[in-house]
């Protein structure tokens, strides 16, 4: 992200199937709308209640655009995060035009309401593999912790 940008995290449901195109160069898009709804609780009636929802057009680029695709359907809960940016353009009849778009870096299932299971990929290419975890301090999980160790950080 830029100096300057106009970071952003939505919660919300996607309103459809991501739709994945690509560019005349191959890159990878998906485009998607994510629609947050407030709730707040009623006090007097005991209820829930939905407040005015607001839906964020998104947009996706290449790996992350295919791994949405493939991961995530209408419904889903999602947490995505990225930047504002703002589109502008002229119609046919010569009009200006303008939309916000959130430009997706990071998405998502919300574990709020439900369980995923994750399936790993094959790493991108400078990506950490196995075994090359900065995190990784060298015990496993069976290795009992002995007086004088320090957390490795």
């Amino acid at each position: 992200m830029s100096f300057g940008e106009t970071p952003i995290t939505v919660i919300g449901n996607l309103t459809a199937d991501p739709e994945l195109k690509f560019t005349e160069g191959g890159a990878a898009l998906a485009k998607f709308t994510i629609a947050a709804t407030p709730r707040t609780y009623d006090k007097d009636s005991g209820q829930w209640r939905d407040g005015t929802a607001t839906f964020f057009r998104c947009a996706a680029w290449r790996q992350l655009a295919e791994h949405a695709a493939d991961s995530l359907t209408k419904g889903a809960r999602v947490v995505a995060h990225g930047r504002i940016r703002q589109h502008d353009w002229k119609t046919d009849q010569g009009e200006n035009r303008s939309m916000l778009v959130m430009e997706v870096d990071e998405i998502g299932a919300s574990l709020r309401f439900t369980t995923v299971s994750i399936n790993a990929k094959r790493p991108a290419q400078g990506a950490p593999t196995a075994g090359s975890d900065a995190w990784d301090t060298g015990r496993t999980a069976s290795t009992s912790k002995t007086e004088g160790d320090e957390p490795p950080f």
